[in-house]
């Protein structure tokens, strides 16, 4: 039966495009299993005719799920942002899962699927997938891409997004150094599992090619206190640097209320507004091209535009401020440059 005049039905989007009605609906509940040219078609058709879905769905768009701990570390927000801004070049649907922190977790491994029966991809980000749910996926048919998650043998099957936190590290360590630093106090969230590898140990991996580093587990940064400085003091460390800037926003923090160490660099990593604000040296992470790189790939895998299995590592870059830019001096206040090695 042909729609009342005046009412655009999935049947006038169907003879418009030159596709039987199933086709349609095919490309809305599954575009990956419609040609990516057939689908074109279908969402030119459906926009020249201002066809909607009830439910507010655009006629063809890929739904792309996409799970990440958003509200443990903001850094995820970024990289969700240039999911967004590439999505408004595409049919694309983004549903957006929080999950708990891997570093947090007992059993990291993500074993049940954050996904929905008309979900055509899924992007997972910082948690690593268990066998269970790699199975489902394969299962189901559903395309993954990975991004900040370092993948193993088990993992093969999705492309990965990975910016290179060992080198990220290496060039902390590399500035430290060259400022006359040799003994560093890296501050970190704890880690309960070491079922997988974690971005804060390949940034050690990258420091130690530089530096000593003691390490310090601090729960979050509202725990920063003394300890931190006492721990500094212990290891003779003349640098301080922290897992992510949130770390090292509260370190500098603490420091300026404790004129005595005041002469302790301090490091982050991520890079944002509240950097360059507080004058941290820094690591300038890609989040928002890790993110449109994740969509694209993921994107291939459902129209069938690619097949690619990829690793794609982004390069981080090291932005030196006013936190580090002092000259290196010992615990005790001495300075380090013209002590005996």
């Amino acid at each position: 039966m042909r729609a009342r005049p005046g009412r655009v039905t999935i049947y006038d989007v169907a003879e418009r495009a030159g596709v039987s009605i199933s086709t349609v609906s095919l490309a809305v509940s599954a575009p990956h299993r419609v040609r990516p040219e057939t689908r074109e078609r279908i969402v030119a058709a459906a926009t020249a005719l201002g066809y909607r879905m009830t439910a507010g769905r655009r006629v063809g768009a890929a739904r792309i799920a996409v799970a990440a701990p958003f509200t443990t570390y903001p850094s995820y927000l970024r990289r969700l942002s240039g999911m967004l801004r590439r999505a408004r070049d595409a049919a694309v649907d983004i549903i957006p899962y929080d999950l708990d922190s891997a570093a947090s977790a007992d059993e990291p491994l993500l074993d049940v699927l954050p996904t929905r029966t008309d979900v055509s991809g899924l992007v997972v980000m910082g948690v690593p997938l268990g066998g269970a749910a790699r199975r489902a996926s394969r299962a189901a048919r559903i395309p993954v891409v990975y991004v900040d998650v370092v993948p193993t043998r088990a993992d093969v099957g999705g492309p990965v997004v990975l910016v290179d936190d060992r080198d990220g590290g290496a060039q902390i360590g590399r500035h430290l150094a060259e400022l006359g630093h040799r003994r560093v106090l890296f501050v970190h969230e704890p880690q309960r599992s070491e079922a997988y590898v974690s971005a804060g140990m390949l940034r050690i991996d990258g420091l130690e090619e530089h530096v000593a580093v003691t390490r310090l587990a601090v729960s979050d940064p509202a725990s920063i206190d003394d300890r931190v400085f006492r721990a500094a003091l212990a290891a003779d460390a003349t640098a301080i640097v922290a897992n992510h800037d949130q770390f090292a926003a509260a370190i500098l923090s603490a420091q300026r209320a404790r004129p005595e160490h005041d002469r302790l660099a301090v490091v982050g990593y991520d890079d944002g507004e509240v950097a360059a604000a507080l004058g941290l040296t820094t690591v300038r992470q890609p989040f928002e091209e890790s993110g449109r790189t994740a969509l694209e790939l993921v994107l291939g895998l459902v129209s069938g535009a690619t097949a690619s299995h990829e690793t794609v590592r982004l390069a981080p870059a090291l932005v030196a401020r006013a936190s580090t830019l002092v000259p290196a001096a010992s615990a005790a206040g001495e300075d380090v440059r013209n002590a005996p090695r």
